[in-house]
This record gives C-alpha cells, sequence and structure tokens, in this order.
C-alpha cells in the first residue's frame, strides 16, 4: 500500500481497481480499519514477526514507518472509494463514528495518520483526504456518548505532537489554499482535543519545533481566542451564579495560568538568546505583543491574576527584559531605514509599523501598573 500510494502521482482513480485486489487480503490477516489506525494490529503482527525472525529484527524494524505509514494509508483508500472498504468489509461511517465516540482511538489515529502527513513524496491529493479525515474524527460535535473523558493524555503526548507538527507543514506548505484552510481548522481541533494542562505545553513544544514565525503567530493567536473565549465563559458563568463560577473556577480559566507568559517568553526572549530577527519575525513578535497585552488588559479588568502577569517581578521582568530591548532594536532598524530611500526600506518600516505600535502600548500598560505598585 505504502510503496504504491506513493508512486501514484496524480493517477488515483486509476489505482483503484488495483487497492481493492490489495485490501481484499486485509480480512484474511486479521486485519481492521481500527485496528491499523489505533496501531493494534500493527503492534499484534510486529511481534508475532519480531519472534518468529529474530535474526532480521533489525532489518524488521528499519521498514516499520513504512509498515505504519501502508497501515493508515489502507484506511485512506477505504475512504476515497467505497469499493476498497467495502473489498475490507468495512463501513467507514462506523469507523469515523467509532473514532469520534473513543478518545484514546482518536489520538492513536491521529498519531498513525501523521506518517501520510509528513511523508514529504506523498502526492498531495492523499494528504488532503487524509486531512479531510481529522476534520470528520476530530468533530467540533462529538457524540453524546464520549467515553475517556478522563484519561491520561501524557503517554499520547509525543505522538499527538509529532501528529500537530506534521499537520503544521500542510498548513505551510500545502499548494491548495483549500487544503490549508481545512489542515488549520484539523490543527485546532486536535489541540483542543488535548486536556488543557498539557495543551500549553504542546504549544510550547510546536513553537520550539517550527522554523516559521507565520507558524508561531498562528499558535500564538489559538492561545489568545481560547483565552478569550475561556474568559467570557467564566464571565457568563460569574453573572448567571457567582458560587457555580467559583466551584468551576479551574475548569473555566484552565488556560489562564503561568504558562501563558512562557509562550511570551520563547519568542520576545529566544531560548539560544539575543533578540528576535527583523523582519523575518514580525509575525511571531507581534502575536507574542498581541497575546501579552491581551492577557494583561484581561487580568486588570477581571482584577484577577490567574497568570501572574500582573506581578511586580513580572511586571518589572516584562519590562526589562522584554520591551526595552525590543524597543532598542526596532527604534535602531527604523533609524537605519530612514537614512535608505531604496523600496525594501520602505517596505521594512511598512511591516514594522503594526508592531511598534503595539509594543508602545504594551509599555504604556505596563509602566501605569508598575506606578500604581510603587
Amino acid at each position: 500500500m505504502a510503496l504504491l500510494s506513493l508512486s501514484v502521482g496524480h493517477e488515483i482513480a486509476s489505482c483503484l481497481p488495483l487497492m481493492v485486489q490489495f485490501s481484499n487480503f486485509l480480512p484474511y490477516c486479521g486485519l481492521s480499519y481500527i485496528g491499523l489506525l489505533t496501531g493494534s494490529d500493527v503492534d499484534v503482527l510486529t511481534s508475532m514477526f519480531v519472534e518468529e525472525h529474530k535474526e532480521d529484527e533489525d532489518n524488521f524494524m528499519s521498514c516499520l514507518s513504512y509498515i505504519k505509514l501502508g497501515a493508515s494509508l489502507s484506511v485512506i483508500w477505504g475512504l476515497i472509494s467505497d469499493g476498497v472498504s467495502h473489498a475490507v468489509g468495512e463501513n467507514i461511517s462506523t469507523v469515523k463514528y467509532e473514532l469520534q465516540s473513543n478518545q484514546t482511538s482518536r489520538w492513536q489515529a491521529v498519531a498513525m495518520l501523521r506518517h501520510i502527513l509528513s511523508s514529504a513524496s506523498m502526492p498531495w491529493e492523499l494528504k488532503a483526504h487524509v486531512v479531510d479525515f481529522l476534520l470528520c474524527i476530530a468533530s467540533e460535535n462529538p457524540p453524546k456518548n464520549c467515553t475517556d473523558e478522563h484519561v491520561d493524555c501524557s503517554v499520547y503526548m509525543p505522538s499527538l505532537c509529532a501528529a500537530l507538527q506534521a499537520i503544521s507543514e500542510v498548513i505551510i506548505c500545502a499548494p491548495s489554499t483549500v487544503v490549508r484552510k481545512n489542515a488549520f481548522e484539523a490543527l485546532k481541533r486536535v489541540l483542543a482535543d488535548i486536556p488543557a494542562p498539557h495543551r500549553l505545553n504542546m504549544v510550547q513544544a510546536l513553537i520550539a519545533r517550527t522554523d516559521s514565525p507565520s507558524m508561531i503567530a498562528i499558535l500564538l493567536d489559538l492561545v489568545r481566542r481560547e483565552l478569550h473565549t475561556e474568559n467570557c465563559q467564566a464571565i457568563s458563568l460569574c453573572n448567571h451564579d457567582v458560587l457555580q463560577a467559583e466551584n468551576n473556577a479551574s475548569s473555566t480559566i484552565s488556560l489562564w495560568n503561568a504558562g501563558v507568559l512562557e509562550l511570551v517568553e520563547l519568542v520576545l526572549r529566544p531560548p539560544k538568546g539575543g533578540s528576535p530577527s527583523f523582519p523575518e519575525h514580525v509575525d511571531s513578535v507581534s502575536a507574542s505583543l498581541n497575546l501579552y497585552r491581551f492577557i494583561l488588559l484581561t487580568e486588570s479588568a477581571g482584577k484577577t491574576n490567574y497568570t501572574g502577569v500582573l506581578s511586580k517581578s513580572n511586571l518589572w521582568k516584562a519590562y526589562n527584559e522584554w520591551l526595552l530591548p525590543l524597543r532598542t532594536l526596532l527604534t535602531g532598524i527604523i533609524a537605519d531605514n530612514k537614512n535608505d530611500s531604496d523600496q525594501l526600506a520602505f517596505e521594512i518600516e511598512c511591516a514594522l509599523c503594526p508592531v511598534v505600535m503595539v509594543l508602545y502600548r504594551c509599555i504604556e500598560l505596563v509602566e501605569e501598573k508598575l506606578r500604581h505598585l510603587t
């Protein structure tokens, strides 16, 4: 399945008869779509082969990525063609419903599907079908009898992170606007499917592992939007029933913690040292400053300090380590560009203007808070 899929190019339809023939073997091997997507069938077959051919274990394990790629592709071909799924004796709608209803299986499926998305040689048409499938199983409206509400996510974090990285690559590289848009929606849904205590750590890991400032900006904006949503829910609860709001505070403001400030610092004070480079990091710096401003304004308006943003030490840290060095850097760049009259200098200055505006607003807000604390 894997090797044939890698070689089809744009000839998807012409390969369907051959895929039907291949799929006829799956039931005889005791393989099911759910077992292939969750990896349980792959693990069973792998264990059996390794046990019987211990002398070839190294060679076999070197091909394991192709095995997992083929396992996930077997299901995607069934999604593409009813003839393929009928050959296996599977109902794609039933598979989708089961994954929607079982969070653990859904996480395992997302992790398995990453092998298709991360393959540089895989045709974009097949990747587009994977993205569509992710949108189905990570539904915004899961079935009411959804299970595994309190399952431990930590063991799935590494594979989910790899899957989200693969989805991010589709957002950046896909030639089709529709595919990029769908991949962005899939990214949001998969992230939302991760419990809040792990979600910020996941975003932090994704930011640390991407070289794309635009992708960093997208991730930070997702965090800001979710913080806004949770804040609105908290306000609604308070207006409805103050006591109920207090009882549900931990779930309502679950993302409002010090971790969001760490996301801001990742961009404004890169782990490798120095300052962000411009104009390359305009998007990520702008998103980071907007996130910081939103947190500062929201905590001030609500007279809360869940993130610690209003503590004196954090205000001074943001002022001295994030904002003032950034102001010095941007002021120098703008001054240098004023001496140049070429088009590039003009474009750089235009790109920096939004960043400068939000930066100075952040500085004003922090200075105001510090004055009230002294």
